[in-house]
């Protein structure tokens, strides 16, 4: 997986590119910890994401605990059908702020 960091105005977008799992969740993980402290707003953009694990569900319920920790707003666009399906069945949808 890459992960592509630009920033739009105030908001920081990590667009994913891949495949979420075991092996690349740590660097998400990583990625994310100071994102909360770079910018007003977050933005993931999984257009190019094509796998999420639970592993890669974890780093999501973590960020999103986060978020609401530091008062960034988290936002997750271009979520395929298969990832909105993982996300549907795990109650994901109902936790993230999904577009």
């Amino acid at each position: 997986m890459t992960i592509n960091k630009t920033i739009e105005n105030e908001t920081l977008v990590l667009t994913l590119e891949g495949r979420l799992d075991t092996s690349t969740a740590p660097l998400l993980e990583t990625t994310l910890v100071p994102a909360f402290d770079e910018a007003a707003t977050l933005m993931l953009d999984f257009s190019k994401l094509a796998y999420i694990s639970s592993a890669g569900l974890r780093v999501l319920l973590t960020a999103q605990k986060t978020a609401k920790e530091k008062n960034v707003p988290m936002t997750i666009t271009g979520v395929s059908e298969e990832v909105m399906n993982v996300f549907e069945m795990t109650g994901f949808s109902d936790i993230l702020n999904i577009t």
